[in-house]
């Protein structure tokens, strides 16, 4: 094959744009197999999906911070100021230890292991993103929890970002994130 017809070749199957949208639904379930559904595949994209925005201010350093949030002894302890684990909250075998992996790629057990997933970055005393689940979710889904800690004054602002959740969970979670995080971290941390 010469470079001429090599790149006949490259450019007669669908465009990069339908082959990367087709990458992304094969990855979520589902299986293309003709350009006719590489191209209805581009309606199916969701252009509003839900997320939640939060910017709590705690009164404490970005080191105290990003401590409360990846230490096992110190998350555990806000855990129990959340009072979630004695509401009965949380449905019956929720009963696991918390565990944080202080590691890129490492797991996290959380509220009896009702929140479960995996750090995908960790820079100290910065930024933390997550792939979060809950236990009530479809087996498979995830998604993606961003917690960037930001100096103000002498405290610390989290600017956070949670998206990727099934729809209809915004109100929930949002609510769930001020009660058993926010809340509690500054109970902690105070």
């Amino acid at each position: 094959m010469n470079a001429t017809t090599n790149w006949a070749a490259l450019t007669k199957g669908p465009t990069l744009r339908q082959a990367i949208v087709g990458v992304a639904i094969a990855f979520g379930g589902l299986v293309l197999g003709s350009t006719k559904a590489w191209t209805e595949a581009e309606e199916e994209i969701s252009r509003t999906a839900e997320s939640i925005h939060q910017e709590p201010v705690l009164k404490a350093s970005r080191k105290r911070v990003y401590e409360a949030l990846t230490d096992t002894k110190l998350f555990a302890k806000v855990v129990e100021l959340s009072g979630v684990m004695k509401a009965g909250m949380l449905p019956p075998g929720a009963n696991k230890p918390t565990e944080i992996s202080r590691e890129v790629g490492g797991a996290f057990t959380l509220f009896g292991g009702y929140i479960t997933g995996r750090h995908i970055e960790l820079v100290p005393n910065e930024r933390i993103v997550q792939a979060w689940r809950a236990g009530s979710w479809a087996p498979g889904t995830y998604s993606i929890a961003k917690f960037e800690l930001v100096e103000q004054g002498s405290g610390t602002k989290i600017v956070f970002d949670h998206a990727g959740f099934p729809k209809g969970a915004a109100e929930h979670l949002a609510a769930g994130w001020k009660a058993h995080y926010w809340e509690p971290i500054e109970k902690l941390l105070s």
